[in-house]
């Protein structure tokens, strides 16, 4: 290998490497929270699509790939902070700063390592290709590698998710074992699983005047999540004012004063209510972040989840600190999530076994043993 070749070996094996890393992420979180929908999923794929069409068209046209590669982490690096500081109205951290800083300096690096390839290119006045399969193979290594992985990667979420359980019962629904009995609200205004949900701000403020979800996004004033906790609810507040109180007795309507019948489920007990199969999954909340332990890996079914609906996590009514709040994913995840976010995030009241629902009957047969 000549030496005037060396960045443009460079070039490519870091090419390689990021789209292998954007295609694995892509599968994973095509089949984590895109499979819903059809072709939802490939929304995921996309950002591995893009590198590996910039990885080809600089193998073929290294000097204007490289200054296209630069453009990108240029305006990569833009678009994040725009979406930081503007649209989402907070500081960004220093550790949020250093990944981005990462992403687009790397896709710098990159773009630079091609340009010198290029200007290699047009310093040999006769450029020899190889002949045959030789000619071709950079393209097929370049398009393999993350064709391979990703299609391993695929193979174990594509067997779980193609073996979830739906019952097509969104009733109320007695969920019990390792520890736990509870009744689930019904689908409705105390089960939240679409896109856009409310934040755990508008959760926790829902009954504080005027009452509804409107302008609590984030917070009192718009004041939470702006580098402060200033504004942010509070634990105190979801058991006041939290939506989850003014759930009727049969959990289908709110009601205008609050009810106390129903209330947002702790982290502990969403973790130990998680199921497999419609079966309990045996898990136990450690007190950290991360998956916790399980007896068999959990996933998204019912009657816990609705698994036709785009929600991946629900959240508890324990707060980390001022401005953030636990999420438990169905997969067996805890994370921290400030309290203004809402996406993707849902939650689901409950009620302890034995409270009336009218009628002098109890509702929610489904049972999770």
């Amino acid at each position: 290998m000549a030496r005037t070749q060396l960045p443009g070996h460079i070039g490519t094996a870091l090419c390689v490497l990021i789209t292998s890393w954007w295609t694995l992420w892509g599968v994973e979180e095509m089949f984590f929270e895109g499979w819903y929908e059809p072709f939802e999923w490939l929304y995921f794929l996309l950002p591995g699509a893009v590198c590996l069409a910039l990885t080809l068209l600089a193998l073929t046209w290294p000097r204007f790939a490289g200054w296209l590669l630069m453009a990108v982490g240029g305006a990569f690096n833009a678009l994040w902070l725009w979406r930081y500081q503007v649209t989402q109205g907070f500081r960004l951290t220093a550790q949020e700063a250093l990944t981005i800083l990462g992403v687009s300096g790397l896709l710098v690096v990159v773009g630079a390592l091609f340009l010198v390839e290029g200007r290699r290119r047009r310093s040999i006045e006769i450029v020899r290709r190889p002949d045959g399969w030789r000619r071709w193979l950079p393209y097929l290594v370049v398009v393999g590698i993350p064709v391979l992985l990703g299609a391993a990667t695929a193979v174990g979420p594509a067997i779980r998710v193609s073996g979830r359980v739906d019952d097509g019962d969104c009733s109320a629904r007695l969920i019990e074992g390792n520890g736990v009995a509870l009744i689930w609200a019904p689908s409705g205004p105390g089960w939240q699983s679409t896109v856009g949900a409310p934040s755990w701000n508008q959760i926790a403020l829902y009954g504080v005047s005027p009452v509804g979800f409107e302008g609590k996004r984030h917070g009192r004033g718009d004041e939470c999540d702006k580098g402060r906790d200033l504004g942010c609810a509070k634990a105190e507040d979801m058991q006041d004012t939290g939506i989850c109180r003014y759930l009727s007795a049969d959990g289908t309507t709110l009601a205008v004063e609050p009810e106390g019948r129903w209330r947002l489920p702790t982290t502990s007990e969403l973790v130990r209510s998680l199921v497999r199969h419609g079966v309990n999954a045996g898990c136990q909340w450690d007190g950290d972040l991360g998956r916790q332990p399980c007896a068999v890996r959990p996933d998204k079914g019912t009657p816990l989840w609705d698994p036709t609906k785009p929600v991946v996590g629900y959240w508890s009514a324990d707060e980390v600190d001022g401005y953030r709040a636990y999420l438990v994913s169905y997969d067996g995840r805890v994370v921290w999530i400030r309290k203004s976010r809402g996406e993707n995030f849902g939650y689901r009241c409950v009620r302890e076994t034995g409270v009336e629902v009218g009628h002098g009957e109890e509702g929610g047969e489904g049972r999770n043993g």
